[in-house]
């Protein structure tokens, strides 16, 4: 890849498309009664007081480094924070995480390295693993490699669902910190030379810091920063008409994002493609002190 070509979608992985994707396939989703489509959640009316929240994800070309780093037990815990973290966008509580390997053939060990590490950050967000399944799928995946998805469901009473629809101009942008790269852009860094393995640390579970927020402060919206940067996550939950202004400067980068910078990607297109330190927003009207305040709304 030459120099100036240093894009998510010069490694194949075009951000456009899943946008049209979305907007592609909303009418036949909102058809079926679903609302809300494009959000880190869907909501099901479980009756009239309570909705379930749920939302699936992947580990993505990140489980790739993690197998020849031999660290799959992090990918098992990428791939339950990165869930749970989807449905606490909702204001929901998770109730259980349903999971899915893949692979030409299937290993034991690959597979029980993947599970436990689900587990482990399932026991910390008070979340049942209560199944899944196991595929061999030879032909449809490469050799030696795997795939690992999941499910999360939660929980929430109407009245304390998080939409974004209150959220307007004036209102603050809080950042909670990330762990570095979390499970987005991968198929980007991978183009970058060998990544050292500290920078594969797990995706960081943000349940314990969304509770204190909430419990300090009125939560009008939490975006999860994945694909797509913090502007591109926090459009997802803002009305119409309001947009974020981040102060870039405002917290310190995790050294991994340095190194990305160091090879070759625009700053540019990292604010566009990765979290750049800052793995979970909140919009609030006021921040409760200690905060860390990194925009507000306009």
């Amino acid at each position: 890849m030459t120099e100036d070509a240093r894009t998510y979608e010069a490694a194949g992985v075009s951000l456009a498309t899943a946008d049209a994707v979305v907007e592609r396939l909303r009418a036949a989703v909102e058809s079926t009664g679903a609302t809300g489509f494009g959000r880190f959640a869907g909501l099901y009316p479980l009756d009239e007081r309570r909705y379930l929240a749920a939302s699936t994800d992947s580990v993505g070309s990140k489980l790739m480094l993690h197998r020849r780093a031999g660290t799959l037990r992090w990918g098992g815990m990428d791939l339950a924070a990165h869930c749970i973290d989807d449905v606490l966008c909702s204001g929901a509580e998770p109730l259980f995480l349903l999971d899915y390997v893949a692979a030409a053939h299937i290993e034991l060990e690959q597979v029980a390295e993947l599970v436990e590490g689900a587990a482990e950050v399932c026991r910390a967000a008070g979340c049942m693993l209560i199944g899944g399944e196991t595929a061999e799928l030879p032909g449809v995946y490469r050799d030696a490699e795997l795939d690992f998805a999941g499910t999360c469901v939660g929980v929430v009473d109407r009245d304390d669902a998080i939409d974004g629809s209150r959220c307007a101009a004036g209102d603050l942008v809080v950042g909670f910190p990330s762990d570095g790269l979390h499970t987005n852009g991968f198929s980007l860094v991978r183009t970058l030379g060998d990544l050292p393995p500290e920078f594969l640390a797990p995706h960081r579970l943000y349940l314990d810091e969304v509770r204190a927020l909430r419990a300090q402060a009125d939560v009008k919206a939490l975006a999860h920063v994945t694909g797509g940067g913090i502007l591109g996550n926090l459009s997802r939950v803002l009305p119409d008409g309001v947009h974020a202004r981040i102060d870039w400067d405002a917290w310190e980068r995790p050294q991994v994002f340095e190194w990305i910078a160091e090879r070759g990607v625009s700053e540019d297109e990292a604010r566009r493609v990765f979290n750049l330190g800052i793995g979970m927003c909140a919009v609030v009207p006021e921040a409760p002190a200690g905060a860390l305040v990194i925009g507000e709304l306009g």
